[in-house]
């Protein structure tokens, strides 16, 4: 989480060497482009080596000491740089913090503002493998991890998922202490779990709470494909703990931290944390493919609850109800109509759209899963095979969101409207900004690409031939979102 902002005033000469020398980004997707590379998964490489001070039988213990010994030295302290400022502390409620910038070149160059974040990160594999949240690093252009023992390691992007506001990175050192992976699906509301993270810089800090509730939905990612199930908590979790661990009373990982329920900026009551199912299989598609696989049925919804009971006659006070389903989606395919509850998801019962949510977004694409609903009065089990956004069922290195992974960037068309309305006569616009240099430097979703180092560009595929195997300073111009001109020096 944030904790401070760092604003430097520099000089013209500073900024450009700081831009040209610094905005280095290791490509993150390379090494998973080759079919005949096979990547274990975190939970083979969990089973592949023991994980480290687990001494004891597992059974819930009489006090936390235990559990606190497996789970703090696999507890890293992040700290993240960024050109740009951004949140790093996601609060319930919470408003952006707003900083103004100054230019150097007219509207040619915008001047980055640096500024740190901190947070909290779990070590998940002894080489390396470290899980925090996506807000935690976004558009960081380096990263700092501190390991328990005051080790520190630059750490590389595997992968992000703004979807679950989760992230995969990786520093190179083996024989690491890591937390096992425990099932989030057995946590029963009343039971003991810690908070471990590093609140406010001060490290290796144990909380202790109960699961206050489970498959909370708190509207508070704003991706369009978000999945929100959080685990709630009364564990208490400050700026800082964003990123680090849920354990139970065994030592295991039942959740990442994520969010706080807040009107101050500080612990006011309640935390919320990823499950630590959807995080395995988040990290793991990060691991393998770059990009989370993430399978849809293809349905509006919506949660049941007695006014939309009676006014629908549906007999059930609890469940998922269908308002539309999608041409061609994985629902229509499988018979699943409008007016259904769906009830059911492979045996697992979902009482609300996140419980749903979170059982689907644990499949890929092509994963056949049992929807069990209400139709009539009449229970039925339905076999779904799930697509993804493109509506295949096939695994895809960008799952149909043109990313560009030598970048790290989306890229779409503009219309005529917008030439019109910018009064420019070219450009493309970002629509998505993952791990890469465009990030590092700085780049946000929104902008419009005119040139590159003075070339016009008129389609996505333009950046592509521009910057493919581009070596060097490269300056790229365009307008921002709200219509001004920027430009950025990006390093090769």
């Amino acid at each position: 989480m944030k904790i401070q902002q760092i604003v430097n005033r520099v000089s013209v000469t500073a900024f450009i060497s700081g831009v040209l020398g610094g905005l280095l980004v290791i490509g993150v997707y390379a090494a998973f482009l080759s079919p005949s590379h096979r990547l274990q998964t975190i939970s083979e490489k969990q089973q592949a080596f023991p994980a480290r001070f687990i001494n004891f039988s597992g059974e819930v213990a009489k006090d936390f000491v235990q559990a606190s010994a497996i789970a703090t030295p696999a507890v890293v302290h992040i700290k993240s740089l960024s050109g740009n400022t951004s949140k790093s502390d996601r609060y319930y409620n919470d408003e952006e913090m707003f900083f103004p910038f100054r230019d150097f070149f007219g509207d040619a160059f915008r001047e980055p503002i640096p500024s740190a974040a901190s947070g909290s990160g779990v070590i998940i594999s002894n080489d390396g493998y470290v899980v925090t949240n996506n807000h935690v690093i976004e558009n960081a252009s380096t990263i700092e991890v501190i390991l328990n023992d005051n080790r520190k390691y630059e750490a590389k992007i595997i992968g992000t998922d703004p979807s679950t506001d989760l992230a995969l990175l990786k520093i190179n050192e083996t024989g690491l202490p890591f937390l096992k992976f425990g099932d989030s699906d057995k946590l029963l509301v009343g039971e003991w779990v810690l908070a471990v993270g590093n609140p406010f810089n001060l490290t290796s800090t144990v909380t202790a709470g109960i699961v206050s509730a489970k498959a909370r939905n708190i509207n508070i990612l704003s991706d369009n494909f978000k999945v929100e199930s959080f685990i709630q908590t009364d564990a208490a979790v400050n700026p800082g703990n964003s990123g680090g661990a849920l354990i139970n009373t065994a030592g295991e990982l039942v959740g990442i931290n994520t969010a706080i329920a807040t009107r101050t900026g500080t612990y006011n009551g309640y935390s919320f944390a990823v499950p630590s199912n959807l995080v395995r299989k988040v990290v793991d598609d990060l691991l393998k493919y770059g990009v989370v696989q993430r399978g849809f049925l293809g349905i509006m919804i919506r949660d049941v609850d007695a006014k939309l009971a009676e006014e629908k006659s549906l007999g059930i006070t609890w469940g998922v109800y269908v308002d539309k389903v999608n041409e061609k989606s994985a629902a229509q395919e499988a018979g699943i109509k409008p007016g259904d509850v769906i009830i059911k998801i492979d045996g697992v019962t979902v009482k609300t759209s996140s419980e749903l949510q979170e059982q689907v977004s644990r499949h890929r694409p092509g994963d056949q899963v049992k929807v069990t609903l209400l139709r009539e009065g009449t229970e039925r089990t339905l076999i779904a095979t799930l697509k993804n956004k493109s509506g295949s069922t096939s695994i895809s290195l960008d799952d149909g969101s043109n990313l560009i992974p030598s970048i790290g960037v989306a890229l779409e068309r503009i219309s005529e409207d917008d030439k019109k309305e910018l009064r420019i006569k070219h450009g493309v616009r970002v629509t998505e900004v993952s791990a890469g240099k465009f990030r590092a430097a700085g780049i946000r979703k929104g902008f419009i690409i005119t040139h590159i180092d003075k070339t016009p560009v008129y389609e996505p595929k333009d950046v592509v031939k521009l910057l493919e195997n581009k070596e060097g300073a490269t300056l790229i111009e365009g307008i921002a979102p709200n219509g001004r001109k920027e430009a950025y020096a990006i390093m090769f």
